[in-house]
C-alpha cells in the first residue's frame, strides 16, 4: 500500500490515493510505513492516505493546515507524526465526521 504512494510520487505531483493489492510486499519502506503513528494511533489503520502538494498545506507559528477536498483543514498537533520523513512528499492520512474531512496523521515533506 505504502510503496503504491512512492512510486506514484514519481509518475505524477497531484494527490494520490494508497491501496494495497499486495503488489509492493517487497518495498523497502513497508514496514516504516506501516510503523508511523500519531497521538491518534496507528496512521495505517482505518485511515486514507495520500501526498500533498507544498501548496496544499502550510504551517503558522508551529501549527499545520492542509486543503483537503476543498476545506482548509486544521492539522491537531497530535496527529503530527514525529519522526523523520523517509519518504519525502508531505503526506496525510485523513478520515471523515459528518462528510468532512479530519486528519490522523501528518507528516511535513521538504517545507519544514
Amino acid at each position: 500500500m505504502h510503496a503504491a504512494l512512492i512510486l506514484c510520487l514519481i509518475a505524477a505531483a497531484t494527490p494520490v490515493l494508497a491501496r494495497d493489492d499486495g503488489r509492493y510486499a517487497n518495498s523497502p519502506l513497508k514496514s516504516w510505513f506501516e510503523s508511523l503513528q500519531s497521538d491518534f494511533g496507528q496512521c495505517c489503520t482505518n485511515a486514507d492516505e495520500y501526498m500533498v502538494l507544498d501548496s496544499d498545506w502550510d504551517s503558522d507559528r508551529g501549527h499545520y493546515r492542509v486543503h483537503i477536498e476543498g476545506e482548509w483543514v486544521v492539522v491537531p498537533d497530535g496527529a503530527v507524526v514525529k519522526e523523520p520523513n523517509r519518504a519525502g512528499p508531505t503526506m496525510v492520512w485523513k478520515y471523515y465526521i459528518d462528510g468532512h474531512p479530519r486528519v490522523r496523521c501528518f507528516m511535513p515533506g521538504s517545507m519544514t
